[in-house]
């Protein structure tokens, strides 16, 4: 009947959103607040850590996190997004994750996609991050300052 169908649906739901109790808190590579968030997940891991971890050698205000949960997310994940002034998401396929993000967090990531069938390279995700965040010289006094990138 349609009553019990609708109650099973809402049972269900709520079993899925309980699962974000128990997955672990997302962790973030890099600082925990500033210009680039770099979201991956799937097969981008390591070309995606390599280049964030290039650019913050390189003085760049760019962090990394990569998702092993996505139905549902992490509980701390809405947070994270909320700490960067911008969030990268490449993907080697049309963009999903970028959709699901829009729409369950309301954050207008900017995606780098391909679909090619080759991963992505570090030297150009290093560019991208580059493109997107300003260069932070250290002065004499060992303070950052910042650059246009």
């Amino acid at each position: 009947d349609a009553a019990n169908h609708e109650k099973m649906v809402h049972i269900r739901a709520q079993k899925v959103a309980n699962v974000a109790k128990i997955i672990p808190p997302q962790e973030v590579i890099g600082p925990s607040e500033g210009e680039l968030l770099v979201l991956s997940w799937g097969g981008t891991y390591g070309s995606c850590r390599t280049a964030v971890l290039k650019a913050i050698e390189e003085g760049r205000s760019v962090a990394h996190c990569h998702l092993r949960h996505m139905n549902p997310f992490p509980s701390n994940l809405g947070q994270i997004l909320g700490n960067y002034e911008s969030v990268l998401i490449p993907e080697l396929n049309l963009g999903q994750l970028r959709m699901l993000i829009r729409a369950k967090y309301l954050i207008d990531a900017v995606g780098y996609n391909r679909v090619q069938g080759k991963p992505f390279s570090v030297t150009e995700l290093v560019e991208k991050i580059a493109e997107m965040t300003s260069d932070q010289q250290k002065s004499a006094n060992g303070k950052l300052t910042s650059r246009a990138g």
